[in-house]
């Protein structure tokens, strides 16, 4: 009894003294990678309040939906649920309308709008950046070129507006995080800002390897069938060379657009229930990553499974597998290249790797790590953590 009063009292004292918080993320509508990140500061921040463009209710975990969540204006508009990133001219406007006067702290979670709100004078200003927004930047030609008539006919006027007020909210913020050194370059290329290297929290933990017993002889493929990881290339690869691969993810569209060019020994499985994901990560012989990604969390799934990876070597996968230690690279997205890739693969000694070995260097990327980083950015920033730090220790 008496220490259950004692613990009322911590919490009490800490709730007192922790600092008002806003988390600022571009919209909850399901749960991504990004929303992924933005748990880990709810964990860390209890009490914070969060604010976005569009949420949807039950798109993403508890731990987000505890929070008190605030939409922008671009929430009320007609069918934001679904056309959201059509609104996108409105959004800057939309952000800057937010009062966020009374906060000690704001953190926005960065990968469509969500920097540019006008934070209290005394608040420091903390982004974490997924990515610059790439249908305005090194992905905009891209992204044009695969628009409707209408809209490829309007991205030029409002891809340049935007792009001034990206250029200029970046300006607003005290200190910068990027996933990985990728992201860094290319915050320091469009808004001239340096920035920390954070990796996002992966679930190291969730995975595990395999019996060696029970290790298969089939390559795999994971994740969603979007054109830019280049699915494409594996399924080709893999039909010409005649070895195993399996291939999870979807939409069921894509899945049947790669069936019709996939040989015999190509199986696509769809989306799986997160074990039967667990179970191929940990058995298959390794996995194939053909695509450029900001940061990457299944080759560190992988990596936390005890097998290696064949990538594209570049983007964040530089930061998260060893060439030699945990999988090796290949230089250019080609079919050609990939086939010499395995080829190499299987000759090296990274085929037959200590799985201890590379759970340990899975490891690096938990949430643990995230936690410190962040930490020591809010640090650099001149935010002092001790208020949030007791509300925690009073949680335990």
């Amino acid at each position: 009894m008496a220490t259950n009063i004692r613990l009322e009292r911590m919490f009490d004292a800490a709730s007192a003294s922790a600092p008002r918080v806003a988390l600022i993320h571009y919209w909850l509508v399901g749960m991504r990678g990004g929303e992924k990140v933005l748990e880990s500061l709810c964990r860390m921040f209890p009490q914070a309040d969060i604010y976005t463009h569009v949420h949807v209710p039950g798109a993403v975990g508890p731990v987000i939906g505890a929070h008190r969540i605030v939409e922008t204006r671009i929430g009320r508009l007609p069918m934001a649920a679904r056309m959201y990133q059509r609104y996108l001219p409105l959004m800057p406007r939309a952000l800057e309308e937010l009062d966020l006067g009374g906060y000690d702290l704001i953190i926005s979670s960065e990968a469509g709008p969500a920097k540019g709100v006008i934070a209290p004078p005394d608040a420091p200003h903390l982004c974490y950046c997924h990515s610059p927004m790439r249908y305005l930047w090194d992905q905009y030609h891209t992204y044009r070129g695969g628009a409707g008539v209408v809209t490829r006919a309007l991205m030029p006027m409002m891809a340049h507006r935007l792009r001034q007020w990206d250029v200029t909210s970046a300006a607003r913020v005290d200190g910068f995080v990027a996933n990985s050194g990728h992201v860094a370059q290319r915050i320091a290329k469009y808004w001239r800002r340096e920035a920390e290297v954070v990796a996002p929290p992966v679930a190291v933990g969730d995975f595990a390897p395999a019996p060696r017993a029970e290790l298969g002889d089939y390559y795999l493929w994971a994740g969603e069938l979007a054109p830019y990881k280049r699915p494409d290339l594996a399924v080709e690869a893999f039909t010409r060379m005649g070895r195993k691969l399996l291939v999870i993810g979807g939409p069921d569209k894509t899945v049947r657009q790669l069936r019709a060019r996939a040989g015999d020994n190509v199986t696509f499985l769809g989306k799986v229930p997160f074990d039967e994901l667990r179970r191929h990560l940990a058995r298959c012989k390794a996995l194939v990553f053909p695509g450029e990604e900001d940061f990457g969390i299944v080759p560190v799934e992988a990596i936390a499974s005890g097998r290696p990876v064949i990538a594209y070597g570049r983007g964040g996968v530089l930061d998260t597998v060893e060439e030699g230690a945990t999988g090796l690279f290949f230089h250019e997205q080609s079919v050609e290249a990939l086939i010499d890739a395995v080829s190499r693969f299987e000759r090296a000694p990274v085929a037959d790797p200590d799985p201890a070995l590379l759970v340990a260097r899975a490891r690096r990327f938990d949430e643990g790590a995230f936690r410190r980083g962040i930490g020591a950015a809010l640090a650099g920033i001149g935010f002092d953590d001790t208020g949030s730090a007791a509300l925690r220790m009073a949680g335990e």
